[in-house]
């Protein structure tokens, strides 16, 4: 059974997230110190909420660092993903620099809200070992007001208004903008991908 250990700063969405990894047959524990991330076979950070206030957690629990040294699969979900990044313009705040760029605001648009809530259709899938098996224009959900910058780093594209990062991936360190745990058959498949690379 494969082992996943559920970062636990006190940002929201946990309990989705452990229940959608155990329906695949993970087995999940919840880390919250610098040892329970060293001894990860792979790491989840989740992440609802403020960049400002997440970063500000983890770095008053002494996880940053790390986070930054893990040297196994480490997947960063909605807010997650974009803590991967440098900075974010939301509070003008660093964060775990792991990939370049700054986060910046969606913008609004004629019949568009911000934060972008909803399905939206993945498009220009890399070819990854997370993106095996999902479909060009599968649907997941998405509930944010920021998002990443494109760069080598994108492995997925989704549309709000204009495209924007909806997967990435650096290295052993990958990130889904949107919910997997929330997104059905796709999101579970994607979740199913990152338990089955190699650790």
């Amino acid at each position: 059974m494969t082992g996943v250990a559920l970062l636990d700063y006190g940002a929201g969405n946990l309990a989705s997230v452990q229940f959608a990894f155990e329906r695949l047959g993970a087995r999940v524990r919840r880390v919250s110190d610098a040892a329970g991330i060293d001894a990860a076979e792979r790491l989840v950070l989740p992440g609802v909420g403020a960049a400002a206030w997440a970063m500000g957690r983890l770095d008053a629990l002494g996880l940053s660092d790390p986070i930054r040294a893990f040297p196994r699969p480490l997947i960063g979900l909605c807010l997650g993903q974009q803590l991967l990044f440098e900075s974010s313009a939301e509070g003008d705040v660093p964060m775990l620099g792991l990939i370049p760029g700054q986060v910046i605001p969606l913008t609004p648009g004629p019949g568009l809200t911000v934060p972008h809530m909803g399905w939206s259709a993945l498009s220009d899938l890399a070819d990854d070992p997370l993106t095996e098996g999902v479909e060009d224009g599968a649907y997941v959900y998405f509930v944010h007001g920021f998002a990443c910058p494109d760069g080598p780093a994108t492995l997925a594209c989704a549309r709000h208004g204009t495209p924007f990062p909806a997967m990435v991936r650096q290295g052993n360190r990958w990130g889904c903008q949107f919910h997997p745990e929330r997104s059905s058959t796709t999101g579970a498949r994607i979740l199913s991908n990152f338990l089955a690379i190699d650790a």
